[in-house]
């Protein structure tokens, strides 16, 4: 039986960087890597959460008496919220006036994103364009996945993934049957350095590329470029080496890493390691889009 619904934070429409002309983007909650310098923060956990914004309240009490499993209290300090009662039903989010009630994501019907992915119809008509599904990593809700690609390749609709290609490589496959294009990350080629910054090592994400490219599926690599991180000499040529030894790598994307995810990170009470990180000038960019060109001719700076 197909599954019926899935977890996503955001849907996103006239995305003009998540793949080839006008694109509806999906992001998929949940992802197995943790890079410093992730601009989706609200992606990375798996569980739906609603947040509490204090500075918002206004102590109407509308929340507590509307809250299904009574896990809101009205108190002299403002609203609290009892975590073992609560169930992230979003209840209070739809119900507050203030807007201090902010869902993390949302568990929506297959057939409820599909939806909302016809109303764009109109600009995939007229610019060739399509849905992406980002995340976070969809790759992590496969089952979901698979059944909107499914709904999409229904309605005739170019179909992009954005992942990590942190995946088994058999529900990687499977998924690309569905898929005309893969936007493909590659982080770091070192394997404990790619560890120490993302969480996890790298063997099976290039080993993952390596066999979508050989199963005849078409890729454009992502580099996401972090000034100190991944921007070396050494890195840069062997990720531009490896690139050219796959096969259905259509060219690479090089992207500059940005702060501003900061104010995220402190609305989700979680600390943030990229604020530590920086970015590399335009200058810097050419110089290393320069040097990827002499291993594969489709170089873009931006996305």
């Amino acid at each position: 039986m197909k599954p019926l619904s899935a977890n996503i934070f955001a849907i996103k429409r006239y995305a003009l960087h998540d793949g080839p002309n006008i694109r509806t983007t999906v992001f998929f909650k949940g992802c197995p890597l943790a890079c410093w310098w992730c601009h989706n923060p609200e992606g990375i956990d798996f569980a739906l959460k609603v947040l509490f914004l204090a500075k918002k309240c206004v102590g109407c009490g509308e929340c507590v008496d509307y809250c299904p499993e009574k896990a809101l209290q009205l108190t002299r300090d403002g609203v609290r919220r009892t975590e073992d009662l609560c169930t992230s039903c979003s209840a209070c989010v739809a119900i507050c006036p203030a807007l201090a009630h902010e869902a993390t994501g949302q568990r929506m019907a297959i057939a409820e994103i599909i939806t909302e992915i016809k109303k764009d119809l109109p600009f995939f008509d007229q610019s060739g364009g399509g849905v992406t599904f980002s995340g976070g990593e969809p790759l992590s809700q496969p089952e979901s996945l698979l059944a909107l690609l499914q709904a999409c390749g229904q309605l005739g609709l170019h179909r992009a993934v954005d992942t990590s290609g942190f995946a088994r490589v058999e529900t990687l496959l499977d998924i690309a049957r569905n898929t005309e294009l893969f936007l493909y990350d590659i982080k770091h080629m070192d394997s404990a350095i790619h560890k120490r910054f993302t969480g996890v090592a790298n063997d099976l994400i290039l080993s993952n590329l390596k066999a979508l490219g050989d199963n005849g599926h078409a890729i454009r690599v992502r580099i996401p470029l972090i000034l100190g991180v991944n921007d070396d000499e050494k890195n840069i040529h062997a990720t531009g080496a490896f690139v050219a030894r796959c096969n259905g790598v259509q060219g690479i994307d090089i992207l500059s890493y940005h702060p501003s995810a900061t104010a995220k990170y402190r609305k989700l009470g979680e600390s943030y390691k990229g604020a530590a990180l920086a970015a590399p000038t335009k200058a810097h960019m050419a110089q290393i889009a320069d040097a990827l060109k002499k291993y594969i001719v489709d170089v873009n700076i931006g996305g």
